[in-house]
């Protein structure tokens, strides 16, 4: 008796073990859509979201397939991706394919709109997207991801992913062939996707949807450009209620720098140009010799006393117009520039340079066509102003903060 039930358990095991053995050798076969992409590295292994995107799956599969009708160049009728190479390839990004002229810039002829899944996204290696130039323009170039890219996401269409050679995707460099593409339907529903019907139902369709895509578009561009409107409205609005205080903050200070103006120039020396310019204090009198490295300060104003723009901190703090993130960057500091040099400054503050010694301290009065004319300068400098510089040239940046420039 005890010798039959070791061999009852004896058998036992030998069958539990078989079975155990073919469910660990039975292969899972999974069922959709793939595309089986041969290159001259190896084979990618693709499953294509044909349920999800629909149109997208199904303009690449015609490609494929030589089956796509609204083919227009001499690819039409046959297998479009044979032959084609991975155009652009970035290490660490993605490899980028199927441009009929091998430069990124050719299509089958056609464009066809954008389809977005939530579930579909660029986050993780092996993503399988379409390439594009911006919203409704992707034709047959798709790429394949290194890495997540989030930042595709609502950008390009996802269609698929890949299941094998991912090390083939990683090895392919700029210039491999894409020798052939091979669609596989495995299961009723991949069996039943019609994809020429699929894409010939859609191109049948497409005018009318871009006619009402480019409706929502203007509509939404109308909306957006009223917000726009409106939000600068109420920023001028904002910002001239701003200027009037300060205007009225500023008004003695305005009033006394255009006074001093006056007696400036009344005093200064005009030259053949126009230029009019004073000396307010000698320097060392040595003048820089011609492509010496000098250091600039300045203030400018508009002839109402308004200050436009000072390398000077105290001078900026005294007009309201001192910036935190400039200071942060030691951005209130003399700028350097060679003297002698007949660019990068307008004619009258090259003028008034040239008539300085180091450490001179001067004031240029600058008329429109020595400054910067008809055309202003942004909304800083209005067109056709005469304008009005506190200068002084240095032959080294100040190991401390400069002085205020002439006195209020």
């Amino acid at each position: 008796m005890k010798k039959l039930l070791l061999l009852f358990c004896a058998l036992t095991l030998t069958v539990t073990s078989a079975q155990t053995k073919n469910q660990k050798t039975k292969k899972v076969v999974l069922e959709g859509v793939f595309a089986e992409i041969y290159t001259n590295k190896g084979k990618i292994t693709l499953q294509l979201e044909f349920q999800k995107t629909p149109i997208t799956v199904a303009n690449f599969i015609t490609l494929a397939e030589g089956k796509n009708t609204f083919v227009t160049n001499d690819k039409k009728g046959k297998p479009f991706y044979n032959g084609l190479k991975f155009h652009r390839v970035i290490p660490n990004f993605m490899i980028q394919g199927g441009c009929p002229l091998g430069n990124g810039s050719g299509d089958p002829g056609y464009k066809f709109q954008d389809e977005f899944d939530t579930t579909l996204l660029h986050d993780k290696p092996g993503i399988l997207s379409m390439a594009n130039s911006g919203p409704a323009t992707n034709g047959s170039q798709f790429f394949i991801t290194h890495k997540d890219t989030p930042w595709l996401n609502n950008k390009h269409s996802v269609f698929g992913h890949v299941i094998e050679g991912q090390n083939v995707v990683d090895a392919i460099a700029k210039d491999d062939v894409i020798e052939k593409v091979i669609i596989l339907r495995k299961g009723k529903l991949a069996k039943n996707f019609n994809a020429v019907k699929v894409f010939s139902d859609y191109m049948k369709i497409k005018p009318e949807l871009d006619k009402k895509a480019a409706e929502e578009a203007r509509v939404k561009a109308e909306a957006a450009a009223k917000i726009e409107a409106e939000k600068r409205q109420k920023e001028a609005e904002a910002k001239a209620i701003a200027d009037a205080e300060i205007k009225a903050k500023l008004g003695p200070i305005l009033t006394a720098k255009v006074a001093e103006f006056k007696t400036l120039k009344a005093k200064s020396t005009k030259t053949p140009s126009g230029l009019q310019y004073s000396i307010l204090k000698k320097g060392s009198g040595v003048k820089p010799t011609e492509g010496k490295d000098i250091y600039v300060h300045y203030a400018g104003y508009l002839e109402d006393g308004t200050l436009f723009d000072s390398s000077y901190e105290a001078i900026n703090k005294i007009y309201g117009k001192f910036d935190q993130n400039r200071a942060n960057q030691n951005g209130y500091q003399p700028f350097p520039f060679k003297y002698g040099n007949k660019g990068g400054l307008i004619p009258g503050f090259l003028e008034g340079i040239n008539n300085m010694n180091f450490n001179d301290k001067a004031i240029f009065f600058i008329p429109s066509n020595l400054g910067y004319g008809e055309k202003g300068a942004g909304n800083v400098i209005p067109p056709n102003s005469n304008i009005i510089f506190e200068v002084e040239i240095l032959e080294s940046l100040p190991s401390a903060p400069a002085p205020t420039a002439v006195k209020q």
